[in-house]
């Protein structure tokens, strides 16, 4: 049985190499089209976990605490202690904490309108590029048909030849649309990870927006 399939193994092996250079136009584009998408995941989930690993109710109790106390001062340097999303949130309103809850929401708009699009950048692309894969590798399917309908009609190749081009441009075909549709699927599962994360992060973005304005707003009354 472990022989059967090693031997499977290094025919499909040896059919993959010899698609691939028979045409490898279209397998070359997929492969770029792959390193563009490992690039923007790898890239993404790294910005995801290390800028926004802040706990956002446990780093809005200090703040109450020193704003309670009013300590805003030291608030402020708190936030200024790392480049944090939600540091820099919670920060722009209490700059300008002693003005009116006009300014106040005003300035806490605009610093979240400016932090929310960061954490969803470039997540859309995927969606684009699992098309584009499926897409090439379509077009692969349909070069390697073509070649072998080509191999089949011409009557100055011997059997063997023909035999040989056959098999060479039916695994062009299907390897072209494998790699297409796996490309695919890992774009859209990824996608959906991402933009799942991306829309929590926005509303605990809202959510610490809500509270140090009603926090700064009722702290101003007092």
């Amino acid at each position: 049985m472990q022989l059967l399939l090693l031997a499977q193994a290094q025919s499909s092996s040896s059919q993959l190499i010899a698609a691939f250079k028979h045409n490898p136009t279209f397998m070359v584009m997929n492969m770029c089209c792959s390193a563009i998408v490992l690039t923007i995941v790898i890239e993404r989930f790294a910005f995801q976990l290390s800028k926004y690993r802040v706990n956002s109710k446990e780093f809005f109790a200090q703040i109450k605490k020193l704003v309670t106390a009013g300590n805003i001062d030291r608030a402020i340097k708190l936030c200024e202690a790392s480049d944090y999303p939600i540091l820099q949130l919670v920060k722009a309103g209490l700059t300008h904490s002693n003005k009116g809850p006009d300014e106040i929401d005003a300035a806490l708009s605009e610093k979240l309108s400016e932090l929310k699009p960061a954490a969803e950048k470039r997540v859309g692309a995927l969606w684009s590029l699992a098309n584009i894969a499926t897409l090439i590798g379509l077009l692969g399917t349909v070069s390697g048909l073509i070649a072998t309908f080509a191999a089949i009609a011409n009557p100055a190749l011997s059997q063997a030849d023909k035999q040989r081009m056959l098999s060479n441009g039916i695994a062009e075909a299907m390897y072209n649309t494998a790699l297409g549709l796996g490309i695919a699927v890992f774009c859209m599962i990824t996608h959906i990870i991402l933009h799942t994360r991306a829309k929590a992060i926005q509303h605990d973005l809202e959510t610490t927006m809500e509270r140090t304005f009603n926090l700064l707003t009722i702290q101003t009354r007092n």
